[in-house]
């Protein structure tokens, strides 16, 4: 039985590292803020999440006692990684840092381009 624990708490690990990794090469390769605070936002907070978890479990299975510290760091990964890749996008959007050359169209943009134009209008 033990066995079974041990190859579902390397599994975690394993899969929590691999995808730490591909966050890491995406912050590498990837073109441009937005794209690359994607990439870390969503892969790292999973990866962590996946390595604590295994570490979670291989407490309560060989330790025999619950670390609360565990859950509780899982818990405020899992809050605060997707707010503040949010609004670090966010930031890089209205400071005017911009996309990489793609087909995709910024309505956003758009929207306070005219209200800028009103407002400069109406001064």
């Amino acid at each position: 039985m033990t066995g079974i624990y041990e190859f579902i708490i390397g599994l975690f690990i394993i899969i929590g590292s691999l995808l730490s990794l591909i966050a890491t090469i995406g912050a590498i390769r990837l073109p441009d803020v937005y794209t690359r605070n994607h990439a870390i936002a969503k892969a790292t907070t999973l990866g962590v999440m996946m390595i604590l978890l295994g570490a979670l479990i291989y407490f309560m299975v060989f330790e025999s006692h619950f670390n609360s510290r565990l859950l509780l760091a899982i818990l405020f990964i899992f809050m605060t990684a997707p707010i503040s890749g949010h609004l670090i996008g966010r930031a890089a959007y209205h400071s005017g840092v911009k996309m990489a050359e793609s087909s995709v169209t910024d309505d956003l943009g758009r929207d306070l381009q005219k209200k800028e134009k009103s407002k400069s209008r109406n001064l």
